[in-house]
């Protein structure tokens, strides 16, 4: 038996329980994680409310990233041990392979052999993040050092992640934010600029800071009303990659900013990446060079125990933190 987080119907952060279970033993192609850290992602808010991509099925697991030692090996596992200390890089299910636990099952194939400097905590927050900004910022925006960068929501991981890899490869990074509350600690996580866009027009702000082009890339998980201000801010050409839809209102279609200036609007989710073969291998070996190099360092908002979950959920929903929320076990 082992301590597992279930829910059994959609709904806020009472629903969440943490259950003795029967853990059944690794599956082919899977290995036991002895988890030890598990990083929260606003998915598994959308999953637990009934507002994400994938239906749940009661009672359900839920968790996308952890990090931990294998305790057991699955049929045909190969390359690794028990005993290994690893991270997970979110698998494609986020329930089959639910990480919020003292234990999870899961595929073998996503587990990384993490930099020995990063602590448990670290490394259970790197994945997602990096992940999601990679494969959007690089793989497809083809990001590089005459580039700016607008990215929305700044102060979420994803954000945060988004900053660091810009500047790996040499970008501008214009962080926005919703108010200034957050303008200093944005700056001292690398934004070279901070625009707090119910206080000031993103538009004018950008055409200052890049000599009135615009910027060519839009990095955003918002949609919402958001989008005609932020094409208005775009240079000719520029490319919008939205991979969430946080806001709750309706996103029109900027239309003559798009024709105008022949803007390119994209859906991204991470797991294009990870069902790419040759571009996951690409992911990890630019994340662990940076992850090595200090380059991409994690940032940690707060941690919770296991069996404040709830808690965990709660602060992750009130949008105030800057960085990662961390659950250890």
């Amino acid at each position: 038996m082992a301590r597992i987080v279930q829910f059994n119907s959609y709904g806020g952060s009472d629903v969440l329980s943490l259950d003795e279970v029967e853990v059944p033993p690794p599956g082919a192609g899977e290995v036991r994680l002895a988890v030890e850290a598990i990083g929260l992602n606003r998915a598994e808010v959308m999953f637990r409310n009934g507002a994400y991509l994938q239906d749940a099925e009661f009672p359900s697991r839920l968790g996308y990233e952890a990090a931990g030692t294998i305790a057991a090996l699955g049929e045909g596992v190969e390359g690794w041990a028990v005993g290994d200390r690893v991270s997970l890089v979110p698998p494609l299910d986020i329930a089959r392979w639910g990480t919020y636990g003292e234990v999870a099952n899961v595929p073998a194939d996503h587990l990384v052999r993490h930099p020995e400097q990063l602590s448990s905590i670290e490394a259970a927050a790197v994945w997602m993040q990096y992940m999601t900004a990679y494969g959007a910022l690089i793989e497809q925006a083809k990001l590089g050092p005459d580039d700016h960068l607008i990215v929305t929501a700044a102060s979420s991981s994803v954000g945060l992640a988004a900053i660091q890899i810009a500047h790996q490869v040499g970008a501008t990074v214009i962080a926005t934010t919703r108010t200034g509350a957050k303008r200093d600690a944005l700056t001292a996580l690398g934004a070279d600029h901070v625009i707090a866009t119910a206080e000031e027009s993103l538009s004018d702000r950008v055409a200052a800071i890049t000599g009135g082009r615009g910027a060519r890339v839009v990095f955003d998980p918002v949609g919402g009303p958001s989008f005609e201000p932020l094409t208005a801010a775009m240079a000719e050409g520029g490319i919008l990659l939205i991979y969430g839809a946080l806001s709750p209102d309706p996103t029109p279609f900027p239309l003559f900013a798009v024709l105008g200036k022949m803007l390119t609007i994209r859906g991204y989710l991470y797991s294009e990446v990870v069902r790419d073969a040759d571009a996951f291998a690409r992911a990890k070996t630019f994340m662990l060079e940076g992850l090595t190099s200090g380059v991409l360092a994690p940032k940690i908002a707060r941690t919770f125990p296991l069996e404040q979950i709830r808690d965990a959920h709660d602060f992750l929903e009130s949008n105030e933190q800057v960085g990662k929320i961390v659950v250890t076990v």
